[in-house]
């Protein structure tokens, strides 16, 4: 599934690129990045809450979803940054929620994509995000050096994602500062929390952690704590609740 993707973006890259300059230009022109990092840095477990309308996993989730009024649903109950996918063919994402997102909530905005091309880290910056995702898996160590100076360049910082110990190392290898460790598995998309804890010994202090996919409860969420995640990405569960506002502040409080 994961090639199915990486293919379809490039075939929107290889459109995308023709509007380079002008994508660059309109990036000058929207207010200065939040700074990730720091955000995810505060006391505390934090959350990075999601705004996911699909998935090819769990298939249609919410694809009416009103991104900005769930991103500060999200933000009341304590979220210390909001992920939002823009990916339109396999998740129903679009730069029009990242913007409506951004301009919604103070709090940093990352670009949940599968990046490929420089051209999408100005594409991301202008609509407003102020960090985005790289995907080991889905990049050679050199593309993954080469896009972290891309995203340094815009202003931005990224979110480095692995699935193995051999990941996180090439991630830290070319200087990432957030790595985020997935406990779903791209090829059959289970998920296993295990994934995270295995991993948080290997990495090494001064990166900024995340422990993305399959929290949906207080025992997740405490777990990846108790691991020593900085924080959580928390996706479908989030937006599947009832009431975001007392899940997300549920999921702060589990990991004190």
């Amino acid at each position: 599934m994961l090639d199915e993707i990486l293919a379809s973006t490039r075939t929107r890259v290889a459109e995308l690129r023709a509007h380079g300059d002008a994508l660059r230009t309109a990036a000058t022109q929207v207010p200065p990045p939040r700074s990730l990092a720091a955000a995810l840095s505060a006391p505390g477990l934090g959350v990075v809450a999601e705004i996911k309308r699909r998935s090819p996993s769990a298939g249609e989730i919410a694809p009416g979803l009103d991104a900005p009024r769930q991103a500060d649903r999200y933000v009341q109950g304590g979220a210390v940054a909001i992920s939002v996918l823009t990916e339109p063919i396999y998740f129903g994402g679009s730069l029009a929620d990242l913007t409506a997102v951004r301009d919604a909530v103070p709090v940093p905005v990352l670009r949940k994509d599968f990046i490929v091309d420089p051209v999408q880290l100005w594409e991301g910056r202008a609509a407003g995000a102020d960090a985005v995702l790289l995907i080991v898996a889905a990049l050679d160590a050199s593309q993954l050096e080469a896009l972290l100076a891309g995203v340094a360049a815009t202003g931005m910082e990224a979110m480095v994602e692995a699935h193995t110990a051999r990941e996180v190392e090439t991630a830290v290898a070319v200087g990432a500062e957030i790595v985020g460790v997935n406990n779903r598995d791209l090829a059959t998309f289970t998920t296993d929390l295990a994934v995270a804890e295995s991993i948080a010994p290997s990495i090494p202090d001064g990166v900024v952690t995340v422990g993305e996919s399959g929290v949906s409860s207080t025992a997740g969420a405490a777990r990846m704590a108790a691991a020593g995640y900085d924080a959580i990405l928390v996706g479908e569960a989030a937006v599947r609740s009832a009431d975001p506002t007392a899940f997300i502040a549920e999921l702060r409080a589990a990991g004190r």
